[in-house]
């Protein structure tokens, strides 16, 4: 990917880099290269960022170039108002609190250049800081009452860094470049690159296991893709790449929802795009999108604070209660009387204001159907965890490892044709992404549980009977969907 520096010609201090060309903002604005559209990152160090000014033309029609600008204007217009103290998420307040607790003074002013601070100790903060406003230079200044908040962020020009500061960010500048350059040999034979965005640290609840992962990889290459395996801390690199696949477990109040939501603004190719993810994660809107679309469901009752009296007289037992946001069996439990049903609705309602509660079905084995592009990849029977009535058993805390019943993936030809078209009508209604339905089958009869985002993939599993066909029918829609983003 080509890389462009937008700065004035008084800015050189900055100074050059390899495979880094420098542009005047002017320059930039009369002389759009047709050739580098969709294949060039720029960053823009433009004097101000003010609405209509030099440099927020520079991000506007980089974006309508297909190029990608960092700061965007969606970044910018963050940062020039109040959006940004609105954005911080909870761990990052938590780091905040930490990284200034010994700190006597009330106030606070933190300058990240290129995702680095002057001071090492801030570097963490400096780095998460970088990965949630994409800005090569920044500033925030925090304050303290009971704790320490965020108050102001806001992107810094080159002319307003203080002099004393110039020679860090030049090195920085340099670190940052060298980086890009350096980090990514890519073969001349791939036409596109993909970020496969994973969690290591989720062990045995991560999406995908390492051997699925290097299948996904050598499956890209056969497509023409140079896919790269990248984790949280490699956010600010996003935007090097033409599309983003989406291994890490995900959720709306999170990391994997706001790099969704940065990707897909920058035109890139996303799995799991940001509406499959609210639309997948939320129970409550599962259950009301599938009722209306008259896709059979267990019998289903949307709980809230002043029903759940009166439910719990009509409710037939034992009967299942789901967080609106659970996964992985978890947030999930079976209440077997009315007394049960209000003590677990008292802990889920201290979360959310709807809970789910639905008819128990007890089978020994879920139907898994994966569907991508609206059809039926792969069917498996997820069988309950012994002794349990989930297919995940979560211990207590000593007990590190959920246990798993065993999987068992058949040809989607052999499935029952009933379930498989249920889940794609189901699935259809999400969208055109990567899914899994969970089809509960009872007395011939086939239920849709719910639609997942980002549905496991695994080795040995869900690859089973397709083995790298699998894979490469994934790569194959992603090369198909960049390839038509190139086209529009």
């Amino acid at each position: 990917m080509k890389t462009i520096l937008v700065a004035e010609s008084n800015d050189d201090w900055i100074g050059n880099f390899d495979g880094v060309e420098t542009v005047d903002p002017r320059d930039y604005l009369s002389s759009p290269d047709a050739k580098s559209r969709g294949r060039t990152r720029v960053y823009n160090l433009s004097r101000s960022y003010a609405y209509q000014s030099m440099g927020y033309y520079v991000s506007l029609l980089a974006e309508a170039r297909g190029e990608r600008p960092m700061p965007d204007v969606t970044t910018i217009q963050d940062l020039s108002g109040s959006a940004a103290v609105r954005l911080i998420p909870q761990h990052l307040e938590e780091l905040i609190e930490s990284s200034f607790k010994g700190l006597s003074s009330d106030e606070f002013v933190l300058s990240v250049y290129f995702g680095q601070n002057l001071a090492k100790k801030y570097d963490r903060l400096a780095k998460e800081l970088f990965n949630l406003f994409q800005a090569p230079l920044l500033q925030f200044k925090f304050t303290r009452r009971s704790k320490w908040r965020l108050r102001r962020a806001s992107a810094v020009s080159l002319g307003n860094v203080p002099a004393h500061h110039r020679k860090f960010v030049a090195d920085a500048a340099k670190k940052h470049f060298a980086r890009g350059v350096s980090s990514r040999p890519k073969r001349k034979s791939m036409r596109y690159d993909m970020a496969i965005l994973h969690n290591p640290a989720e062990g045995d609840l991560a999406p995908s296991d390492e051997s699925a992962l290097k299948k996904m990889v050598k499956a890209a290459a056969a497509e023409g893709i140079n896919a790269e395996l990248i984790t949280r801390s490699d956010s600010n690199r996003l935007l090097e790449f033409d599309a983003l696949f989406i291994r890490e477990t995900t959720a709306v109040n999170h990391h994997t929802y706001r790099l969704a939501r940065r990707a897909e603004a920058a035109g890139m190719v996303v799995i799991d795009d940001p509406i499959s993810i609210l639309r997948c994660t939320n129970k409550v809107y599962l259950a009301e999108l599938l009722t209306r679309a008259k896709v059979p469901i267990p019998q289903t009752t949307i709980v809230h604070r002043r029903n759940a009296d009166e439910l719990a007289e009509t409710l037939s037992y034992p009967c299942v209660l789901k967080r609106p946001d659970s996964a992985f069996s978890q947030g999930v439990v079976k209440a077997a009387d009315a007394d049960e049903l209000q003590a677990r609705l008292s802990e889920f309602f201290a979360d959310s204001e709807l809970v789910i509660a639905q008819q128990y079905m007890r089978t020994d084995f879920d139907w898994r159907i994966g569907v991508m592009d609206g059809r039926a990849m792969f069917a498996c029977k997820y069988h309950m965890a012994r002794g349990h009535w989930q297919i995940a058993k979560h211990g207590t805390e000593s007990e590190s490892k959920p246990q798993f019943g065993k999987a068992e993936t058949i040809p989607v030809e052999t499935a029952p044709r009933k379930a498989v078209a249920t889940a794609v009508k189901a699935a259809n209604l999400i969208g055109a992404g990567l899914y899994g339905v969970d089809v509960k089958e009872v007395d011939g009869q086939f239920y849709v549980i719910e639609v997942n985002d980002n549905p496991n993939l695994d080795s040995g599993v869900e690859d089973a009977v397709l083995r790298e066909e699998l894979y490469r029918r994934i790569m194959e829609s992603f090369a198909r969907r960049i390839e038509a983003t190139k086209q529009t």
